[in-house]
């Protein structure tokens, strides 16, 4: 029998640009994309973190886990585990402090878009 190690292995961490590395640009790349903006869309419509099997989304799962890496690595979200799980909230404090209104615009234009269109 294998001795048990006193401190149990440390919780896997994903890479997050800290607020001052977050960029417009990388911002904006990250909303322009259809389903990354549903995502975004679906976080935004509540103040809790969501594990990513509750999006519903019209990709395969290697597709959505490439679209969940856009959105940390952009800074729009933050990623952690739970467990087994990986969690993901919006950025919207870090988000509206280095750009204000842009996140509250961009939803109000996707959702605007969404009921004229049907999606």
């Amino acid at each position: 029998m294998t001795p048990r190690s006193p401190n149990p292995p440390a919780a896997r961490e994903l890479d997050h640009p800290a607020p001052g590395e977050i960029r417009l640009e990388g911002v904006l790349h990250a909303l322009s994309d259809p389903v990354r903006l549903q995502i975004v869309r679906t976080m935004a419509a509540t103040e809790e973190e969501l594990a990513c099997s509750v999006f519903e989304v019209p990709v395969s799962k290697s597709t959505t886990t490439h679209h969940f890496r856009v959105l940390r690595e952009s800074g729009v979200i933050r990623q952690c585990y739970r467990g087994t799980a990986k969690v993901s909230a919006l950025r919207r404090g870090d988000l509206d402090l280095l750009f204000p209104g842009l996140l509250e615009s961009v939803l109000t234009a996707a959702a605007r878009q969404a009921d004229r269109t049907g999606g």
